[in-house]
């Protein structure tokens, strides 16, 4: 399967409404071919984790088996990770990279983490991505953004520029980390952009799980012995943390409802910034 190139110029993704090598990426999901375990010839010592009726071992396909799903499913892929689409994404553009190392796969990030070597790599990897959901976050809600306007403009021009006008860096606007406590059986990183705009975002733990330090970035790690973060109890209370909207700090107590409607208000702002 071909993988994607990022743009040459990442840090400035280019704003077009034409389909290009993401544009699966947010379309409905085609119907997933069954893998077969008998594919892989250590599939047996791989996992245990890797009960075909858990489904918090729904990752372990992906990591397996990347080529027998769709481009819509799984961005790209090599031998060290596969990045794909979040099934259930909690915002506009939500991605996951998924090592592939069975030394590491299994292990709750505070302990695959510790290996430098390998979370050097990794680092590697998600730079790529972040790249990636960047410009998909920039074909999505450019042209909606005042700071694209003139770089638009120059690019529709009848004699267009030699250097456009930078526009608007969609970099910082995507997050990267992973749950203090994850959901599903298999080490993923999450790549998702800031908004918390999506109709999968449904309760207390959706919205929390990303806004409070139950997110923890991928800058954080290595963590220390002593850090907060790993302490069960702090984290838990993270969860239970009174709504506050990631944009502009208002709180909601618990009305889940009303911090609804107000992201968005806050996405048309933030995509019109």
């Amino acid at each position: 399967m071909d993988n994607p190139s990022p743009s040459k110029d990442a840090s400035v993704p280019e704003i077009s409404k034409k389909r290009n090598a993401f544009s699966a990426l947010m379309a409905p999901k085609p119907k997933q071919l069954k893998p077969s375990s008998g594919d892989d010839p250590n599939h047996s010592q791989h996992s245990s984790k890797s009960h075909p009726n858990d489904i918090r071992s729904g990752l372990l396909a992906y990591i397996l088996q990347p080529t027998t799903f769709s481009s819509g499913q799984v961005i790209t892929h090599n031998d060290h990770i596969v990045l794909i689409r979040d099934a259930f994404p909690k915002a506009t553009v939500h991605l996951l990279l998924l090592p592939r190392d069975p030394d590491k796969r299994d292990l709750h990030p505070h302990e695959a983490f510790e290996d430098l070597d390998f979370l050097m790599m990794i680092r590697t990897q998600v730079s790529d991505a972040v790249k990636l959901a960047a410009s998909e976050l920039s074909r999505l809600i450019g042209s909606f953004s005042i700071a694209n306007q003139a770089r638009i403009e120059a690019m529709e021009s009848e004699e267009p520029p030699d250097v456009l006008p930078a526009g608007r860096d969609y970099l910082k606007d995507i997050r990267v980390g992973v749950h203090a406590h994850p959901s599903m059986h298999h080490l993923h990183i999450h790549i998702i952009s800031r908004d918390m705009h999506s109709d999968r975002l449904k309760h207390r733990k959706h919205y929390n799980s990303f806004n409070t330090e139950f997110f923890i970035p991928l800058d954080d790690y290595p963590l220390s012995p002593d850090d907060r973060k790993r302490d069960v109890r702090f984290q838990n209370n993270n969860l239970k943390e009174d709504f506050k909207c990631w944009r502009c700090g208002k709180t909601f107590g618990n009305k889940f409802q009303k911090l609804k409607e107000h992201l968005d208000e806050e996405f048309d702002a933030w995509k019109r910034e």
